[in-house]
């Protein structure tokens, strides 16, 4: 998901905690324990609210959610099925639509990054 060129990283705040808890909610890797949820939301709020790029989730599991530092993006990761990657990146395009954050799907434009 390429973002608008008028979008910086503090214009995602508003939005970050609901599309982190959606992300990890349609992957099945919300943690057990609430206190580690807000931790990851926080870590990634500080940057956020700073202009900086944040971490997104790139923890070992099924699927990362993945901000590169070459553009404004953000992209789907997953180790396997990407059908899985296509319905989680089409929900979260969606909630980020609804809160008008600008974007462009492409798909496919990290391939050659596969694992």
């Amino acid at each position: 998901m390429v973002l608008n060129d008028r979008i910086e990283y503090q214009d995602m705040a508003e939005v970050f905690p609901e599309l982190l808890t959606l992300f990890l909610e349609e992957t099945d890797q919300v943690p057990e324990d609430p206190e580690i949820m807000q931790m990851f939301i926080h870590l990634n709020m500080m940057d956020l609210e700073a202009n900086r790029k944040p971490e997104g989730y790139n923890r070992k599991g099924r699927m990362r959610l993945i901000f590169p530092t070459n553009r404004m993006e953000l992209y789907v990761k997953g180790s396997s099925k990407s059908g899985e990657v296509v319905r989680v990146t089409e929900k979260l395009s969606k909630m980020l639509i609804r809160n008008g954050m600008d974007h462009e799907l492409e798909w496919n434009a990290l391939s050659c990054l596969e694992i």
